[in-house]
């Protein structure tokens, strides 16, 4: 054991001395006009090194160096803020993929929160999507072991896998008094921004944009041009669960919107080349729609950048749900490792000169995210709305700062899905899908028209029958007295995926949007969005 000890030592020495050299080259320069600060880090790094040598003299077993720096690492980046972070070599490859490439898994958004697994979001039309996990989950074993207090890079060797391949994972969900069993089929996780681009009826435009990624700018342009081609007069632009990406793309997304000489947003942070200004280009944008953005508590950063940028300058009517409230810039630096650190480098303000980053306390990031999931989180925002600061829009409107974006519309989600729906909806087997599948290659004729299948086309009790049977064959047992509850829900699921199977994804967003309350509600705002658009023109 000691042997090990004396072998591990030399190279945690090595990288203890890189980094002291590496401080004591840097830092005078860095903090040249702050002696203290100089003097402070000096003390500590001793310190640090003093504990590496008594870890390596005392400790009574085989001591894994590498992961304890990786956790000093963390430790240090936590104490900063909720969104700076150390990220090692594997995940920093895994974070690439994501904004420029592709991987196979079962694609959640998650976070490490109190020991467990936690879903931040679902991936839109990943396989976690389609089983219906949602924010909040609870991974708390996966392929019957234990999951607590797992590591995120056990997670992505665990989770992720080759295309078609099982994986079974354990939920703990709020609400529900016993863990239930879901096995997920891994798959391709979709990559590109624009979810679905489609027209909601013969005048109303719809994109769903899932993050800001490289391509982003370039995807938002082709959706817009598409549909105004189909006669696009409003749009209805959907950033609920986008929890952001890149600033540059943000900046120029917004910029697909405003025709005026104005600021989109800006950065202030300690150096000269975080303060930047990023202005619309009058000449790039369309003002010839009106235009209303959708956001709810999952909507961050970036989509928080559009939002703010479009009630600001308003454009558009904002509406749903208080958005996330991340108004902190982050830079990715490359470190020798292969790994790298985010750091937060700026904060960023809307065209009112709103910041509005919510209140954090530093090391605690659980109380940071588990405030998203109160039930009454939006009440809790409104009772305090006069204790934060205040801004105008352009047109004079009063805004608030320090805590999201506060919709112009408040608009909450609703669900009616029952215990039986849902089991039926997380079924690794995906009956829905294979159902509709083979009733539109049985039946092509049916469907020759989206439109007339969108206005026209019902299914009927005796199709619903058929997929109770269907149920049946697959050994999906089910209570039908609860289907039954929730058969608007069901028919819409099924005919979304024939027309997925038929014409596309965004025609399967199509018929899904028909149930969504959050669009439903937004639609009979539309006036309110024409007056925007009449007041620029």
């Amino acid at each position: 054991m000691f042997k090990k000890l004396r072998q591990i030592w030399p190279l945690a020495l090595s990288a203890t001395m890189g980094f002291l050299l590496a401080a004591f080259l840097f830092i005078p320069r860095a903090y040249s006009s702050n002696q203290n600060v100089y003097k402070i880090l000096r003390e500590k790094i001793n310190v640090l090194q003093q504990i590496i040598s008594y870890v390596n003299h005392f400790y009574f077993d085989t001591v894994d160096m590498d992961k304890v720096m990786d956790g000093a690492f963390h430790g240090l980046m936590e104490e900063l803020d909720p969104h700076s972070t150390y990220i090692p070599t594997k995940e920093q490859k895994n974070i690439n993929e994501l904004f420029k490439g592709k991987f196979q898994g079962i694609g959640i958004e998650f976070d490490i929160l109190d020991g467990f697994i936690t879903v931040i979001s679902p991936v839109p039309d990943s396989p976690s999507d389609i089983v219906g996990l949602m924010p909040g989950d609870k991974i708390i074993a996966i392929n019957g072991e234990d999951a607590y207090k797992i590591t995120k890079d056990e997670v992505f060797k665990k989770l992720r896998g080759r295309k078609g391949t099982k994986v079974n994972v354990t939920i703990s969900r709020i609400g529900t008094r016993q863990p239930f069993d879901v096995t997920i089929i891994r798959d391709n996780i979709p990559i590109y921004s624009v979810g679905a681009a489609t027209m909601i009826d013969d005048e109303t435009g719809y994109i769903f944009l899932r993050r800001f990624s490289a391509t982003t700018e370039k995807e938002v342009t082709t959706a817009l041009d598409k549909l105004q081609a189909q006669g696009m007069t409003r749009l209805l632009f959907d950033l609920r669960g986008n929890s952001g990406g890149f600033l540059e793309q943000a900046a120029a997304v917004s910029d697909q919107f405003i025709t005026t000489e104005d600021t989109l947003v800006y950065t202030r942070g300690k150096i000269k080349e975080s303060n930047k200004v990023f202005l619309a280009d009058p000449k790039k944008g369309w003002d010839n729609f009106s235009l209303i953005v959708m956001i709810n508590r999952g909507s961050a950063s970036a989509s928080e950048i559009v939002s703010g940028a479009v009630q600001d300058l308003d454009r558009g009517l904002v509406v749903g749900e208080t958005s996330f409230g991340k108004g902190l810039v982050q830079r990715q630096l490359p470190l020798d490792s292969g790994a790298a650190v985010r750091v937060t480098i700026a904060r960023y303000y809307t065209p009112s000169g709103r910041l509005i980053q919510r209140p954090y306390e530093n090391g605690n990031d659980l109380a940071y995210y588990r405030e998203l999931y109160a039930t009454d989180r939006e009440s809790k925002i409104d009772s305090l709305k006069e204790l934060r600061p205040k801004y105008s829009t352009k047109a004079g409107r009063v805004v608030y700062g320090g805590g999201g974006i506060t919709p112009d519309v408040y608009i909450p989600y609703k669900s009616t899905i029952n215990a039986e729906t849902g089991k039926v909806l997380r079924s690794a087997k995906r009956p829905i899908f294979n159902f509709a599948s083979e009733f539109a290659s049985i039946h092509p004729d049916q469907f020759t028209s989206f439109s007339e299948f969108r206005d026209e086309w019902v299914v009927s009790a005796n199709i619903f029958n058929d997929f109770l049977h269907h149920l049946q064959q697959d050994s999906i047992s089910v209570i039908e007295d609860s289907l039954l509850l929730n058969t608007d829900y069901i028919f819409n699921r099924i005919k979304s995926e024939i027309a997925g199977s038929v014409w596309g994804k965004d025609e399967a967003a199509n018929i899904r949007l028909q149930l969504d309350n959050q669009v439903i509600e937004s639609m009979k705002h539309f006036n309110e969005a024409d007056a925007f658009l009449e007041s620029l023109n």
